[in-house]
């Protein structure tokens, strides 16, 4: 590791602690002795979705967000708990054999777990997400919740 200061690559490591996220390391120059900090985090495997198109991006957390926040809007759910719900499904994303998703296996996910989360928000999300077309698709779909409890 290179000195912030002087730029020699001699540093020794003082004090290392771990957190969920990353390492944060006190290092300290050989040569000109002045402290600094680092951080070291492990690289995330990469995760791609397959649209309907049959096009591939990489998976965006902030876009996953975005989409529930819309459904779960003028509800009473606090952010955590959407925050809760994107950790989890990244989560189950990278214990999944590939690295490449389809975009129907996300949306499902999602759905699921606003489900359990809001009925009102779920309903939301599956208009837009399973295209509703009309309102007997919107009738459907909450004759299904009502059956389902």
């Amino acid at each position: 590791m290179k000195c912030i200061f002087c730029n020699n690559s001699e540093t020794k490591v003082i004090d290392s602690r771990e957190s969920e996220d990353d390492t944060r390391r006190r290092r300290e120059c050989l040569s000109c002795e002045k402290r600094f900090t680092t951080y070291e985090r492990a690289e995330a495997l990469q995760i791609y979705v397959i649209k309907k198109d049959h096009t591939r991006e990489q998976f965006n957390r902030e876009k996953l967000k975005k989409g529930i926040v819309r459904a779960c809007e003028k509800r009473p759910i606090p952010l955590q708990d959407i925050e809760n719900i994107i950790t989890e499904i990244e989560l189950t994303l990278r214990t999944l054999p590939s690295q490449e998703i389809e975009s129907k296996y996300l949306g499902e996910e999602v759905a699921k777990h606003l489900k359990k989360l809001d009925k009102v928000a779920y309903i939301r999300f599956a208009s837009v997400y399973r295209e509703f077309a009309d309102i007997d698709d919107f009738k459907k779909e909450i004759q299904d919740l009502l059956k389902r409890g």
